[in-house]
């Protein structure tokens, strides 16, 4: 792209794993389109995570399907700069029409004309339909309780590197999904006295008889659900794929030496505060555990199986002392904490966007990907069609349904009555006598 203007059927923002999967898809239908990136593909992947980070799904299943990943087994777990690399890989695959290094800066929607005017670091472009693919994870979040105390050191899990990065001291982690969960376990083995911060949380079983979580799931069919079922909204998932994928278990965390606390209420003159909410939060992602086992175990029978048994997935730790008698307030500097981590999760950015697409929380109105908005679609968010929508392989599946409305729009575009047909037909022949091409409808 050169400064100017540029005129293109299809944008698509963002070229992460939705960016990569939405021109894949674009492509094969014939579609002409552009995909424009800020930094480099899947940036998020190489700069935007810890440096221990791997999938949090195997190679077999976090992937899309027309490449694997050749240099990992299919149950091991993908590094983080491999996973950016394997996007890479694929858009050279197709040939994807990738501009790296370009901010989009407006899309407005075109008056008296169709279509949008797209502002961009580069130029200006005037695109029939926007696809926006930017994910879910652009603004890290801090919650409002953060203390303004100079002499702590706070981080945004999306900040935090490796242990080394942080002064000497123990550490508050808040926020106890994946992120904040592997990064607890990760200082802890490190040497650092940890302090978790548990929330209500899913923790299914990393493996049960021979398959990963993710089998399981599928075979299920929990990633096909539409919806996410009331009241889970907050409910976050702890799992890992670090040191070659285990369950996660806070009990055994405990007992390791890490201390678990509830929900962080606020903070005051150097003393943090916590919810009595600890036992009740285990107790149900126990519950969640519990059920995925008892659900493989009826699919291995009603299927006649032949997977082996496993017992000791059903033991349970101990209650620690945290939990017996739960900690509601820390000292900090009694505590020795020096560092708080905020794994408290990201929100979206739409500024850019000046068009009617969102309601009054500022979240996409769409129906699987399809905006209310003609011509803008969405594309990477969580539960866009089904909870497995932010998964890789979901992704995928998400951007060949909106490729496919596209195209189905564009075939309505394309229609002639018969009076246009007519014309069409009456100025071809005019049009060839002057040597110009044939004009077909």
């Amino acid at each position: 792209m050169t400064a100017g203007k540029t005129e293109i059927d299809t944008l698509v923002v963002g070229a992460g794993q939705a960016g990569v999967a939405m021109s894949e898809h674009l492509s094969k239908l014939a579609i002409p389109h552009l995909v424009l990136e800020r930094n480099r593909i899947a940036e998020a992947w190489r700069s935007g995570r810890w440096d221990s980070l791997v999938a949090n799904g195997p190679a077999w299943h976090d992937r899309f399907p027309g490449l694997e990943f050749d240099d990992l087994s299919p149950d091991g777990f993908a590094p983080k700069e491999r996973v950016a690399d394997y996007f890479e890989a694929y858009a050279r695959k197709f040939k994807a029409p990738i501009r790296t290094g370009v901010d989009v800066r407006k899309v407005e929607r075109n008056v008296g004309r169709p279509g949008f005017t797209v502002e961009t670091s580069e130029g200006v472009i005037e695109a029939n339909r926007v696809v926006v693919a930017t994910g879910p994870f652009q603004h890290p979040v801090i919650p409002a309780i953060a203390p303004k105390e100079e002499r702590l050191t706070q981080l945004h899990s999306a900040q935090y590197r490796n242990p080394q990065q942080l002064p000497e001291g123990a550490v508050l982690v808040v926020g106890a999904g994946s992120s904040g969960t592997q990064i607890a376990d990760e200082l802890q083995r490190a040497g650092k006295q940890v302090y978790l911060s548990v929330g209500q949380h899913d923790r299914p079983p990393r493996a049960y008889r021979n398959r990963d979580f993710c089998w399981w799931l599928g075979v299920l069919g929990e990633w096909d659900q539409a919806a996410m079922k009331p009241g889970r909204e907050h409910v976050t998932i702890a799992v890992s794929g670090a040191h070659g994928g285990r369950t996660v278990d806070f009990r055994e965390l405990a007992q390791r030496g890490m201390k678990l606390v509830g929900v962080t209420r606020g903070f005051n003159d150097g003393v943090v505060t916590f919810q009595p909410d600890l036992a009740d939060n285990l107790a149900r992602g126990d519950e969640n555990y519990l059920a995925v086992l008892d659900a493989a175990d009826a699919y291995i029978e009603r299927n006649g199986l032949d997977l082996p048994l496993e017992p000791a997935a059903r033991r349970v730790f101990p209650d620690p002392e945290c939990v017996s008698t739960p900690i509601l307030e820390l000292d900090l500097a009694k505590a020795g904490i020096t560092t708080v981590i905020w794994a408290t999760g990201f929100a979206t950015d739409y500024s850019w966007l000046k068009i009617d697409a969102f309601d009054a929380k500022g979240k996409p109105l769409h129906q699987r990907g399809v905006s209310t908005e003609s011509g803008i679609y969405f594309l990477g968010l969580p539960w866009q069609s089904r909870r497995g929508s932010s998964f890789i392989w979901g992704v995928w599946h998400d951007a060949k349904y909106v490729a496919d409305h596209i195209a189905i729009q564009r075939t309505y575009l394309e229609y002639r009555d018969a009076a246009q047909r007519q014309a069409a037909q009456t100025v071809a022949p005019v049009s060839a006598t002057l040597g110009h091409p044939v004009v077909t409808a």
